[in-house]
């Protein structure tokens, strides 16, 4: 009995402090299942992962539904109709929902979603109801974004040691397969959990002009070229995602590929996502010399030739994401790339780091 009484007092108090919640869905189909997820979490939420508590409803019974054994405290709710009864949430090949939804306070993000825009307050022992309105988050084609930005990157090379910053349209496209930023496109071939496989194809611009630097002259300007390949997505417990990749030079200006073993995590803070990232990259031989090496027909007794083989590199940054509105958006990017030493002792190159940056706003529709 002595033990019994303290855990049946904390039962007590735990029911004391739960409270009340009724999700009413005025535009829901007739039949199916509904889930609804009640999160506490800024990172779950933006990941739509781990909620305090999760619902499964099934339609035919009506539109309101009331919950108790409710958390108290700030909390945001997402509602959506399993579709193909599965039990989670279907997503596309980049991880955007593609079942149809609804979140508290009718928050209709079209990027990254943040908690504090659909967050409410729920009181110890208190009820609430609210309103969801079900939407699909790509809509019917697609969401287009147009805007401006910059790009920046310094340069690893001798006498060329300034970094150089470009102005660019911001042009991006997200639909149900197919995504469209800037000089990278893919396209989802299979998946929508947590295992997704897609083709990508990326335009890679010539690393030099031989005008850039004294050093560089004589080398002839650097090849663009297309590379093409495959990218694998899986999502780790704790909303951690790995993605390995391959692309090849499909046009064949330069030869050869590289591959990309990256890991990431987001992170949400009011309307600030950052993702920290960490990735591995491999460039084949005839990528690494055409942006490194020093052919035997181009060396002099100050640019000795210099093969560089096959490189590997390691990278190490942050993406960021901040919603305005639900229509605009700013994005930010930094990385910095370290190479092994086969790069940094090539006689062309000056240091064996190199800065990326990148950063836009952007207007969705």
């Amino acid at each position: 009995m002595r033990r019994l009484l303290p855990k049946l007092l904390l039962l007590l108090c735990a029911t004391s402090q739960a409270a009340e919640l009724t999700v009413a869905v005025n535009n829901a189909p007739a039949e199916g299942t509904l889930i609804v997820q009640v999160y506490d979490s800024a990172n779950a939420f933006g990941d739509f992962r781990d909620p305090a508590r999760q619902f499964v409803v099934d339609l035919a019974t009506g539109t309101a539904h009331a919950f108790d054994d409710i958390p108290s405290g700030t909390l945001a709710v997402l509602a959506f109709v399993d579709e193909n009864d599965n039990g989670i949430l279907d997503k596309n090949f980049i991880g955007i929902p593609r079942e149809t939804l609804g979140m508290s306070n009718n928050y209709r993000p079209k990027g990254p979603p943040a908690f504090q825009r659909a967050s409410f307050d729920l009181p110890v022992g208190g009820s609430r109801t609210i309103d969801i309105e079900l939407f699909r988050v790509l809509g019917e084609r697609g969401r287009l974004g147009v805007g401006a930005g910059v790009v920046g990157q310094s340069s690893p090379y001798v006498g060329s040691s300034e970094t150089v910053l470009q102005p660019i349209p911001a042009v991006t496209y997200n639909g149900e397969r197919l995504q469209w930023l800037g000089p990278n496109v893919q396209y989802g071939i299979v998946g929508s959990g947590k295992l997704r496989l897609a083709a990508s194809a990326s335009y890679r611009i010539g690393a030099y002009e031989e005008d850039d630097s004294p050093v560089l002259a004589g080398l002839g300007d650097r090849e663009s070229t297309l590379l093409a390949g495959l990218g694998l997505r899986y999502e780790l417990p704790g909303g951690i995602n790995l993605l390995a990749r391959y692309e090849h030079d499909v046009l064949d200006r330069i030869g050869g590929g590289q591959a990309r073993l990256r890991v990431s995590k987001g992170f949400q803070a009011g309307i600030f996502r950052l993702v920290p990232q960490f990735a591995v990259n491999w460039l084949s031989a005839d990528l690494a010399n055409h942006d490194f090496g020093v052919p035997a027909s181009a060396a002099t007794p100050e640019r000795p030739e210099w093969n560089v083989g096959s490189a590997v590199s390691v990278e190490a940054g942050f993406g960021s994401f901040i919603e305005l509105s639900e229509d605009w958006r700013i994005v930010l990017n930094l990385s910095l790339e370290q190479f092994e030493d086969n790069v940094g002792d090539s006689p062309i190159v000056d240091t064996d780091r190199v800065v990326r940056g990148f950063a836009a706003i952007t207007y969705v529709f």
